[in-house]
């Protein structure tokens, strides 16, 4: 997505002592995860210099376009709207009920494939929704059910697709990722809805993170030896809401969801891929969203779990 930036102002000065105001992503290890509010601590190595927003455009801006589906066919939030008649659909069976997805190949061709073919095989038969947060989202998809298992059908992780009219509004399905374009088998449904977003902070907030906190550590990071370990510990903290339209905030703010996770607002190409959306069973999802978690690993201390899922034809 090409961005805006030439008329901009260069980069404040450097920061100073970089405070933990901004908190940390998810899990930096080999686990895949949807990137959660957590501390962490604050970087250790200073920069040497800063950039201005024309610099960083220009080295992204070609991976951007080319990684970022383009959608002119849909108006925003279409992804709310039913599937239509004969439309391939997925009822996913879990011991709380059932829940319906539609799918969006035309955005995330590969992403569909995967999972069509995984829920075909039986791959996610008897697997467990490992890592459930109430006002966050709900995971699973693992075989290993710890978060670090699971593989695609393509024999090796595969890449984002990130869409500019598909977002990570409550009751989208997402790929949960380590990191960028480390997609396998692990997926999460966003299950925040409005009131959480706008006890949150709503957008308030995140745009003072963008501009007060993200962006300068961005301007401080960008083009040092320390960049790639600054976007793996911050990368998902780095939505650039100037990007972001008034039709999206208000998708947003009328529906819930996380958009910090959206991979076409994200100024180091970072996110989560949305290939589906729940159509049924919302109900369901809420249910799991708040059975009893362990604390320290939020996963459920009794399993819930998919017992099959079924791919057909919607009848409407």
């Amino acid at each position: 997505m090409k961005k805006n930036y030439i008329t901009k102002i260069l980069c404040a000065a450097m920061c100073g002592v970089l405070a933990a105001a901004v908190a940390g992503c998810g899990n930096g290890g080999s686990d895949s995860s949807s990137s959660s509010p957590s501390s962490s601590s604050s970087a250790t190595e200073q920069a040497t210099s800063t950039a201005t927003y024309d610099e960083i455009d220009v080295k992204k801006t070609s991976q951007k376009d080319a990684k970022i589906y383009k959608d002119t066919q849909h108006k925003v939030g279409y992804q709310l709207d039913k599937p239509e008649s004969g439309e391939e659909v997925a009822v996913m069976h879990t011991t709380k009920g059932d829940i319906s997805l539609r799918f969006f190949p035309e955005a995330a061709p590969k992403t569909v494939e995967n999972f069509v073919k995984h829920a075909k095989d039986g791959y996610y038969d008897g697997l467990t929704f490992h890592r459930v947060i109430k006002d966050f989202m709900i995971q699973g998809g693992d075989p290993k059910g710890d978060g670090t298992g699971g593989e695609s059908i393509y024999g090796d992780s595969f890449e984002d697709e990130f869409s500019d009219h598909l977002f990570n509004i409550r009751g989208s399905v997402s790929m949960a990722n380590s990191g960028q374009d480390t997609n396998g088998s692990q997926f999460f449904i966003n299950q925040a809805g409005a009131d959480a977003f706008k006890t949150s902070g709503g957008w308030e907030a995140l745009e003072k993170q963008w501009k007060e906190q993200a962006y300068p550590m961005l301007c401080q990071y960008y083009g040092t030896d320390n960049y790639s370990q600054f976007v793996s510990y911050y990368g998902a903290y780095m939505l650039d809401t100037d990007l972001i339209s008034n039709e999206v905030k208000s998708l947003y703010e009328k529906n819930g969801g996380n958009p910090s996770l959206d991979g076409a607002f994200s100024a180091v190409d970072r996110g989560h891929t949305v290939f589906a959306q729940v159509y049924d069973g919302m109900d369901v999802v809420d249910k799991i969203a708040s059975v009893e978690t362990d604390t320290s690993s939020n996963k459920p201390t009794e399993d819930v779990k998919i017992k099959s899922i079924d791919i057909t034809s919607y009848q409407g």
